[in-house]
């Protein structure tokens, strides 16, 4: 029950954050990606099916909140969570690099999706291309930096070591 609170509680503050602090630097320009974010933060902790359960409130309630293709953004960030979380066993979530890429990946994907419906295709794939990989970069540069200083001000890690399946020997 803690957890389901939890979920409802970030997305809650994600959805929140990105209707009001993020669409002033949006409207220049640069997107920080907060569900994306918010999805890879949680996937690495929980594992795939809390972070693809994460992904689908989450984008299904900004497809609502943004009043435009129903399922656009939950489809997208379900994938992300469920991938996350997946690879998320056998990586070492604590690593600033793993985390700057998982980000930098998610954002991608994310952004390239949505933008698509936006765009009407790949037409403007030009615009896209510069469009994605900046809102990447800043993402996954502010996700890693988040997650840093969570992680001090927590004293304790943010998220559990990676499992280490063996077989035993006969």
């Amino acid at each position: 029950m803690r957890a389901f609170g939890g979920l409802l509680l970030l997305a809650g503050a994600a959805l929140l954050l990105r209707s009001t602090a993020l669409s002033v630097l949006a409207a220049r320009g640069v997107i920080v990606d907060v569900l994306a974010f918010v999805t890879v933060a949680w996937a690495l902790r929980w594992g795939e099916s809390q972070g693809s359960t994460l992904g689908f409130v989450l984008g299904l309630a900004a497809d609502l909140d943004a009043a435009h293709w129903l399922g656009r953004h939950a489809l997208a960030l379900a994938l992300v969570g469920y991938g996350v979380g997946r690879l998320a066993r056998a990586l070492v979530r604590d690593n600033p690099a793993t985390q700057f890429m998982l980000l930098f990946a998610a954002t991608l994907a994310h952004q390239t999706w949505t933008l698509i419906f936006e765009l009407g295709g790949v037409a403007g794939w030009r615009f896209l291309l510069g469009h994605v990989v900046v809102s990447g970069l800043v993402t996954a540069l502010l996700g890693v930096l988040a997650l840093a200083l969570l992680g001090l001000g927590s004293g304790r890690s943010l998220f559990n070591r990676a499992a280490i399946e063996t077989t035993p020997r006969t």
